[in-house]
């Protein structure tokens, strides 16, 4: 899989959203002021190109949809983050952002109550 631009990225996460959709309906969720009708597809067919899209032909126009799940493009960023910048220590990882978003007593204490819920079942697996 490969890294997306930060345009590339957007569109992807319009895509997650509303599921297909022609330009048009992808330039309706953009923010003001909107990229050009000619600029998102442009970055729709690179993102073909990289098999993250696919289309399929409606008449004279195309629909766009999703070839690669969010979850599966948060896995892949998130194992580039963790080798690149943690050592690949999720504990660096994690310390990181605990430090550097300040995270409140409830949100820490949020994130222990969801490891030991992990904990618990990964010991529960044969």
């Amino acid at each position: 899989m490969k890294e997306l631009t930060r345009a590339e990225e957007q569109v992807m996460q319009i895509l997650w959203r509303i599921g297909k959709g022609h330009v048009n309906d992808l330039l309706a969720y953009f923010p003001e002021p909107k990229p050009a009708y000619n600029t998102v597809s442009t970055i729709v067919r690179i993102l073909e190109k990289k098999e993250f899209v696919d289309h399929e032909a409606i008449g004279k126009s195309h629909r766009y949809f999703s070839k690669v799940s969010k979850r599966d493009y948060t896995r892949f960023t998130m194992k580039q983050m963790l080798t690149g910048y943690f050592s690949n220590s999720y504990k660096q990882m994690v310390s990181f952002f605990a430090d550097e978003h300040d995270l409140s007593v409830r949100e820490m204490e949020e994130i222990r109550q969801l490891m030991e819920q992990q904990i618990n079942e990964k010991k529960q697996q044969p």
